[in-house]
């Protein structure tokens, strides 16, 4: 012991608190550094007078082992071999280990409470060997780079056919970086990251650990790998994320009911490309113990993320085109309610689409498969059409659309008659000499008939200006039936109220 003692400043002082005698000193150490081996290691240090082979396989045991047992400079026997130092000196040829022996000196790490310093060397040494090779190394496990910048390149005996498939894909080294353990994979993409690494390598990686994890754990520990993994990848840029990845990521956090915070992030990277997703990818079955068949709720949080990120027209027109699907598809659901359904068809601002076409057929399968609807719920959801955006086809279908109020008709009819008049507008001056400019009503609706009569359409716009005549007929009709009912209703009123004087306007049913 007194041998040991000699390189140890911790058993010196134990030595040295103790009182003299015959008395043995008995010492243990229940958290030595590497257990058994570690000891072991550090006797032969001593007992071969401070000599001992460090290499890679055990440089990690012999360094932790000199830091537990104070066996550096500071210790007052100068005369005496260093272990520290000399496993910190065999430290800085780190840039002529293979990659093999890399990883068994960072597993070695894994059980070492002391061993910050050789972790950080290590991790840094294989961050830039996994850049190297993904530019152009020919031998990925070989190549390396010292402190100086030195390119090294040393043999590795491990070099296989599936190798070296993996290399051209870039994950060769994926299969060999996921037997590090959780909290090492977190510390080591941490520094990835920090070191500007391709993001999306290490997004690919990230799956790739993700899935196999997730088929040898269970419980506890996998839900605690998902949400590491989901912390990891919102460091990244979220564009480099693959978003199919991301919706599968965000299924099995679901089934594995992960924490509100993990969750929220994965929607709000999910939501910043939005664009990208399918209609697929959007049809989530609703949590357990909701009416609705899909989780409406999840696709709302989506759109709102994607708002939030800026608004691009062209990414918002291909969202635009995707909710018009999803909504389509989620309407025959007899438990969606309408506030749900309105809040989905009216999430988006009306320039991402440049048709309501969609929206209408949607509303349409919705009014259908609810029948129950008040009169009020009807024209709410209506609410959601612009009708100077549908198509003349869609016009004539809501004029005769029973399951639509009849409010809506008279809109959409309205509407195609603007467009008509809008259409023929610019033609006002070349057709001035057919009336006086200062007369109005008739005079101007000859004009319009007298310039369409002479105008030379195409055959689409021929057929556009027979449906746009018929639906400017309905509604001269729909007005002569208003005013009517108009004059009706002021007989009525006057009737019942023969002594009051009615001051108060009625209202434009027409409007």
């Amino acid at each position: 012991m007194k041998i040991i003692s000699s390189y140890s400043g911790r058993l010196s002082k134990l030595f040295g608190k103790s009182t003299g005698g015959t008395r043995t000193l008995k010492v243990i150490f229940n958290d030595f550094p590497g257990g058994a081996e570690g000891f072991e290691l550090m006797l032969r240090f001593c007992y071969n007078n401070g000599r001992v082979d460090i290499n890679p396989s055990n440089l990690s045991l012999l360094y932790s082992a000199a830091k537990f047992m104070e066996m550096s400079s500071d210790f007052p026997s100068t005369t005496r071999p260093n272990l520290l130092e000399q496993t910190e000196k065999s430290l800085q040829q780190i840039g002529y280990w293979t990659w093999s022996e890399l990883l068994v000196t960072l597993k070695q790490c894994q059980d070492l409470s002391n061993s910050s310093s050789i972790v950080e060397k290590c991790m840094d040494s294989l961050i830039g060997r996994m850049a190297l090779s993904s530019e152009s190394s020919p031998c990925p496990s070989t190549s390396s780079q010292d402190s100086s910048g030195t390119v090294r390149v040393s043999c590795d005996s491990r070099s296989t056919e599936s190798l070296k498939t993996c290399f051209v894909r870039g994950t060769w080294w994926f299969e060999e970086i996921s037997g590090l353990s959780l909290s090492f994979i977190e510390m080591l993409i941490k520094a990835m990251a920090s070191k500007k690494f391709d993001h999306g390598t290490i997004s690919k990686f990230l799956f790739y650990y993700q899935k196999s994890k997730c088929y040898s754990t269970s419980g506890d520990e996998k839900v605690k790998t998902i949400e590491v993994v989901i912390d990891l990848l919102h460091i990244l840029d979220w564009s480099s994320i693959p978003c199919k990845s991301l919706f599968g990521l965000l299924r099995v956090a679901l089934s594995l009911n992960v924490s509100k915070c993990s969750r929220k992030k994965v929607e709000n990277m999910i939501g910043s490309q939005l664009d990208q997703a399918t209609l697929d990818n959007l049809l989530i079955p609703s949590p357990h113990g909701a009416n609705s068949l899909y989780d409406v709720n999840l696709v709302l949080r989506f759109l709102k993320s994607f708002l939030q990120g800026g608004i691009y027209s062209i990414r918002l027109k291909k969202v635009a085109s995707l909710m018009d699907m999803y909504i389509a598809e989620v309407a025959p659901d007899p438990s969606l309610k309408p506030s749900k359904f309105l809040a989905l068809a009216m999430a988006l601002p009306d320039s991402a689409r440049d048709s309501y076409n969609e929206m209408y057929r949607a509303i349409d399968m919705y009014l259908e498969a609810h029948t129950g609807l008040s009169n009020e719920e009807k024209m709410k959801i209506c609410c959601a059409l612009n009708y100077e955006k549908v198509s003349a086809e869609v016009c004539m279908h809501i004029s005769q659309n029973k399951k639509f109020p009849s409010r809506t008709a008279i809109q959409a009819l309205m509407s195609q008659q603007v467009k008509l008049k809008n259409l023929l507008q610019p033609t006002n001056a070349t057709t001035c000499s057919l009336g006086e400019p200062d007369q109005k009503g008739n005079k101007d609706e000859q004009q319009i008939v007298l310039y369409a009569a002479k105008l030379d359409f195409s055959a689409d716009n021929e057929r556009l200006r027979a449906h746009l005549q018929g639906m400017q007929w309905r509604v001269m009709e729909l007005e002569k039936v208003c005013r009517k009912m108009q004059t009706q209703m002021t007989k009525m009123m006057k009737s019942k109220t023969p002594n009051r004087s009615s001051s108060r306007s009625l209202p434009k049913l027409c409007s």
